[in-house]
């Protein structure tokens, strides 16, 4: 039987909306957020290894896929995005969860984890900038600044067109042709994404994030639970200068380098993101 039959489908109602919810697995709960343009099937390739040991909760973020899709820019906020993830934490009935992101997903749980620690076990990031380095870097570093040119096109008004042209053409490149090991997305996975990107209002949904979200100046950046931080050195987007005085900001700290992976190392080495999550987790 495959893990898919496996899985329970939810609507969670959370913050005004329904995020589109699957839960698997057994023991403690671990919320998987995932990234730009991704939904809950990005973390495929680690929910076989991870299933047996825990309760995974993995919802499609705010204006991904089968998940409520607001209009405007305003209703994607780090300060709404967060508060998502505390009612679905609450919907479910937990105290406190290991919380992991990718990409906005880690974006999104940083803020989370310095707003509410208590809700937090323990913290995981993958390939996920701290936002108060990333914006210095997109100030100062002129490498960052051209690996980051997509944000600067969707900052443009109508952004989004650049996503959507050519039958979604950038974003195929960007996820499916962007990874180290381009097998791992068979032609299955390929459509099932582009029928993620093409449910109304995803694509613009998904470029709010950056729209909304241009300053993180009232934040402090600090963060005082224990974080696993997992990069991908081969990431061409997210470059691995922004690793550089995260200590200053996380007061326990392990960053793991996944020196063969892209962007997406969930895709490019999930035994990796599998052992070291069940590790970290663990002690």
């Amino acid at each position: 039987m495959s893990w898919i039959d496996e899985i329970e489908e939810k609507y969670i109602k959370t913050n005004g909306i329904k995020l589109h919810t699957i839960i698997i697995g057994k023991g403690e709960p671990l919320l998987l957020l995932h990234g730009f343009p991704d939904f809950w099937y990005g973390w495929k390739n680690v929910i076989p290894g991870l299933k047996d040991h825990y309760r995974l909760i993995i919802p499609d973020m705010r204006g991904y896929n089968l998940s409520d899709k607001p209009l405007g820019i305003e209703n994607y906020t780090v300060d709404i995005l967060i508060n998502d993830i505390k009612g679905i934490i609450e919907n479910l009935g937990y105290k406190s969860v290991y919380l992991a992101g990718h990409d906005w997903g880690g974006a999104v749980v940083w803020p989370f984890a310095e707003r509410y620690p208590l809700l937090v076990k323990k913290l995981a990031i993958i390939n996920a900038p701290h936002m108060k380095i990333f914006q210095k870097n997109l100030q100062n570093n002129k490498e960052q600044q051209k690996a980051s040119f997509y944000i600067f096109e969707f900052l443009k008004p109508n952004g989004e067109q650049f996503v959507i042209k050519d039958d979604f053409k950038w974003l195929k490149w960007a996820v499916f042709s962007g990874l180290e090991h381009k097998k791992d997305f068979t032609e299955d996975d390929k459509q099932k994404y582009i029928n993620a990107w093409s449910q109304p209002n995803a694509i613009v949904s998904g470029v709010n994030y950056y729209r909304a979200n241009i300053s993180f100046k009232k934040w402090s950046g600090i963060i005082t639970v224990p974080t696993l931080v997992i990069h991908g050195m081969k990431d061409v987007a997210v470059l691995p200068s922004v690793l550089d005085g995260l200590e200053n900001y996380v007061k326990d700290l392990e960053i793991v380098r996944a020196e063969k992976s892209s962007h997406w190392v969930m895709h490019d080495e999930p035994d990796l993101v599998v052992n070291q999550f069940k590790r970290f987790f663990k002690n």
